[in-house]
């Protein structure tokens, strides 16, 4: 059976390779994917960046973002049912695990398919726990793909309105930095929840992403053109800040973006080793002074990836013909290098036609 794998923390070791074929023992579900979405955590693990093999093998499958269909009828699931798979596996062994919420572990234990101690979904078939799956509407298709990035920006805007509901708060206005899956869904989920909502990349005006953002009734804003700085102080500030360029400058710089009682949230992340700077003020006077939050956000729970599902959903109802845009490139399973260098907002890998 072929699949996509690496040799965790060797750059450069991706590659296409026949793996042992999978059988569904007793109590699981086997699903055959038909897409898998490439994101960036999927190209620093291709640079050796991170990612743990499962005990026992020297290798890692790829693939945590895919959409797929189920082999054969059981355990609720019947042939052909469109379906993805939460990514995240509890540690089994911490309060927040053992309340279901495997996106708050407090060990590190957790395993996490395709990146963390389990193969992911870039093969030709896999078994899975039922418990595990996420039902697809049909009419979603394979923009399914598409679930597990969004799940990422419910948990991020559903842990802001909590941060933020802890007192009065007016959620009216909100800037999302990146223009990448992450950044454009953010902007899509808070366009439904009818907010006014800003969407900054580097990006020229011009670019394709700029058009989709405008799409949704946000404003795209090129940060070569027009700083973020220069942007705060024409608006006045946001009440959510969402950093989904994996900048840690501008992740420091988010407290100076705030409005009274705003919400900044980090969901991109920056490894590089360096030093960033913030003017005192801003962390010493104004945050206090405006009730304001700064706090990261990862991976998802189960309401996540339901919310996710639904929102896209009702995206897809009322921008019928822009949601198939965030997929602009796919290609099968031996073009991978082509899916990771693609800039666009989302490429994919197809394993079935």
């Amino acid at each position: 059976m072929r699949a996509l794998v690496i040799s965790p923390g060797e750059a450069r070791s991706t590659r296409v390779a026949d793996v042992a074929e999978v059988s569904a023992r007793n109590g699981e579900v086997p699903v055959r994917p038909l897409e898998v979405g490439v994101c960036g955590t999927d190209r620093e693990m291709s640079e050796g960046l991170f990612g743990i093999a499962p005990e026992g093998d020297d290798f890692l499958v790829l693939g945590h973002e895919f959409v797929g269909v189920v082999e054969r009828d059981g355990h609720g699931f019947a042939r052909g049912d469109l379906v993805t798979a939460i990514v995240r596996r509890s540690c089994g062994h911490c309060l927040a695990c053992g309340e279901g919420a495997p996106d708050s572990c407090l060990t590190g234990d957790y395993s996490e398919r395709g990146i963390t101690r389990l193969h992911g979904f870039a093969r030709e078939l896999f078994a899975e726990d039922p418990a595990q799956l996420i039902g697809i509407p049909r009419v979603l298709g394979r923009l399914g793909v598409l679930v597990e990035p969004a799940s990422i920006c419910e948990r991020a805007i559903r842990h802001a309105r909590s941060i933020g509901g802890r007192q009065p708060w007016e959620l009216q206005r909100a800037l999302v930095i990146g223009a990448g899956a992450i950044g454009m869904l953010s902007t899509y989920l808070l366009r439904l929840a009818g907010l006014e909502v800003w969407t900054a990349a580097l990006d020229s005006a011009d670019d394709p992403r700029a058009d989709l953002v405008t799409a949704s009734g946000a404003r795209y804003v090129s940060t070569p053109v027009e700083p973020l700085a220069a942007l705060v102080e024409d608006v006045g500030g946001f009440d959510l800040v969402i950093e989904a360029a994996g900048n840690a400058e501008l992740m420091a710089a988010m407290l100076g973006m705030l409005r009274r009682s705003g919400v900044a949230c980090l969901i991109g992340i920056d490894p590089r080793v360096q030093r960033v700077e913030l003017d005192g003020r801003v962390i010493g006077v104004d945050t206090v002074l405006g009730n304001r939050v700064l706090f990261g956000s990862v991976n998802a729970n189960r309401v996540d990836w339901l919310a996710a599902v639904s929102s896209l959903d009702r995206a897809r109802k009322r921008w019928p013909d822009v949601l198939p845009q965030f997929v602009g490139l796919r290609v099968p399973l031996d073009r991978f290098e082509d899916a990771f260098d693609y800039r666009g907002v989302k490429a994919t890998l197809v394993l079935q036609e």
